[in-house]
């Protein structure tokens, strides 16, 4: 059977106490100066906020000790060597942001909860029940993005002595990657050390546009599709994560050729899955209508890395990936076997080089800072190599550490694969994905299709023919 969880899934209520938001600025003096963000960094697409959420469970060997305390500490610390994250963002002429190193500080909540952890289930999985209360949401000023700290934190602590850790970081200032370099940072302050193991770089003049820029690669990532006149079949989102072990992926693998299923990773086999999925709950009307899949594809990581010549410094922390994207229509992606999808799939990963990372940034400083293609997309972030579960304050490896939902925007398609471990002890990758809440059901309906099988019978393809 698919673990799986959605936001239909029934809940639990408690009640938060919150303390008043306090901004925690650096342990010690910081340069007051100007940095510009990256070419990158500064899309339009990345004028947002993204979450994550960390669940500690009770230690007795850290009785008597407060984690707001232990991690507020450590926080100011870790601040003196990133500094630029206590500061605020500018807008110079034509949009371009940079921040003004004020050393101000990060906004940060301390909280009570009257709830134990073990009534958020025996699997963690999102999305959470009353999130709002766990990351309490402040209004900014403008647009949220100027003049706004760069940071929310808020430590809630549980009546069985766990606590919950959830931050909410700014976009143009980190990637997933650059906030859980700056977690482990403060994690390992927080156990005792004078400094991070890895030194924060800042660099961002490297993914800067080129003078004079040129773009030189074809981006339909940032072109919208033309969509086909059909009623939405639901307004309201509909977030839900299914766990997917290793009987999942064997199940996925025997839908392909012997020789595709032996050479393909376990994330192009996934991502060919759900795209075909994620079409036919979406699109199920319309065979002609184009789709796109946008892998996010980062630069530290292969294939993309040995592209790069030299290499990306360790310690960078601010946003290095592209979303290279390959169209289909609905009617070939699902009428046709897995292994078309799968072949698709690969594609735009062998795209992504460093030729194409510059182009992207020359992009962004030649026309206006287009926004990321949504409409039609299935948009698919593995953020299983971050090392989030890594991260320990000293209460030990958190139970779950992730987002609280996919689509940061709501937006559907939006999909993130996280690392996780369930009540039995199998690992797996944990998906989280957001649709149209009718959508939603017939996109849980071609999984079950597929996934809810004897684990003797070779699965048959279910997926809807178009």
């Amino acid at each position: 059977m698919l673990l799986q969880k959605s936001s239909s899934s029934p809940s639990i209520v408690f009640q938060v106490r919150r303390n008043t938001a306090k901004l925690v600025a650096p342990a010690g003096p910081t340069p007051h100066e100007l940095k510009l963000l990256s070419d990158i960094d500064d899309q339009q697409g990345l004028r947002i906020y993204y979450s994550l959420v960390e669940f500690f469970p009770y230690q007795d060997s850290m009785a008597g000790k407060d984690p707001v305390h232990v991690i507020k500490e450590a926080l100011s610390k870790a601040l003196v060597l990133y500094y630029p994250l206590a500061g605020r963002l500018k807008e110079a002429p034509k949009g371009k942001l940079m921040v003004d190193c004020t050393g101000e500080g990060v906004l940060f909540i301390e909280a009570d909860a009257d709830v134990t952890l073990d009534r958020f289930g025996v699997d963690l999985l999102p999305p959470f029940p009353n999130f709002h209360e766990l990351l309490y949401h402040l209004p900014y000023s403008n647009d949220g993005i100027i003049d706004s700290p760069l940071l929310l934190i808020q430590i809630t602590r549980l009546k069985c002595g766990g606590f919950i850790f959830a931050v909410r970081g700014n976009h143009t200032m980190c990637d997933g990657y650059g906030i859980a370099q700056f977690m482990k940072a403060i994690a390992e302050i927080a156990q005792g050390a004078s400094k991070p193991s890895i030194t924060p770089v800042w660099c961002r003049d490297l993914l800067c546009a080129r003078d004079p820029p040129k773009v030189t690669c074809l981006h339909p990532e940032y072109q919208q599709l033309l969509l086909h006149d059909y009623k939405t079949p639901s307004f309201k989102s509909s977030h839900a994560s299914f766990f997917f072990g290793p009987k999942q992926i064997h199940a996925l693998r025997c839908l392909l050729p012997d020789h595709l299923a032996q050479s393909s990773s376990t994330f192009d086999v996934l991502t060919a899955f759900l795209w075909r999925c994620f079409t036919a709950a979406l699109y199920w009307k319309y065979p002609n209508q184009e789709v796109l899949l946008m892998c996010v594809v980062n630069a530290r990581f292969e294939p993309c890395r040995s592209t790069f010549n030299p290499p990306l410094p360790e310690g960078y922390y601010g946003n290095a990936f592209v979303i290279p994207a390959i169209a289909s229509t609905a009617g070939m992606l699902c009428g046709r076997p897995l292994s078309y999808a799968l072949e698709l799939v690969k594609k735009p990963k062998k795209e992504a080089n460093e030729e194409y990372l510059h182009s992207v940034a020359d992009l962004m400083a030649t026309n206006g800072r287009p926004g990321f293609s949504t409409k039609g997309s299935f948009i698919v972030s593995d953020l299983t190599k971050l090392g989030l579960s890594d991260v320990d304050f000293g209460w030990g490896k958190p139970l779950y550490s992730g987002l609280n939902k996919a689509g940061i925007t709501d937006i559907p398609g939006e999909s993130f694969y996280i690392p996780y471990t369930n009540s039995k002890g199998e690992h797996g990758k944990l998906v989280l994905i957001c649709l149209p809440e009718d959508a939603m059901k017939r996109f849980e309906k071609e999984l079950n299709g597929i996934l809810h099988i004897k684990d003797e019978e070779k699965p048959i393809n279910s997926i809807s023919k178009l």
